[in-house]
């Protein structure tokens, strides 16, 4: 079984002629794009483009690249302030997701304002 969340991607947003929102794309696959009126919304339509793309790929019997070949893992660790902690905590029990999701969420979110996607070799 293949683990979807291994997978890198990059967020960007759609300028309003192009219906606004945000688009998703997986640097491992050229073909698996995905998009969504929220952050959370273009990560959940990555995912299922990104598990209709590798199945597509195993049915032709084509080898389905493996996870992050940029040499990221995709997890790294950060220390923050205790009262940062606590106020991340707290939002992430009031809005019934987990830490890792809402923090993602905001990192999404954040970088995609920034207008232009930057990956490891631009950054």
């Amino acid at each position: 079984m293949i683990d979807l969340n291994a997978y890198p991607f990059e967020i960007s947003p759609l300028a309003a002629d192009d219906g606004g929102g945000y688009l998703i794309a997986y640097p491992d696959f050229a073909e698996c794009i995905a998009d969504g009126d929220t952050v959370e919304e273009a990560i959940a339509h990555g995912r299922e483009a990104l598990a209709a793309t590798i199945a597509t790929l195993q049915a032709k019997g084509v080898p389905v690249p493996q996870p992050g070949r940029g040499g990221h893992s995709g997890k790294f660790v950060t220390r923050v302030p205790k009262t940062l902690h606590a106020q991340l905590a707290l939002r992430a029990k009031a809005e019934g997701v987990s830490l890792n999701a809402l923090v993602l969420a905001f990192l999404a979110e954040g970088l995609g304002r920034r207008g232009t996607p930057r990956t490891a070799s631009s950054a």
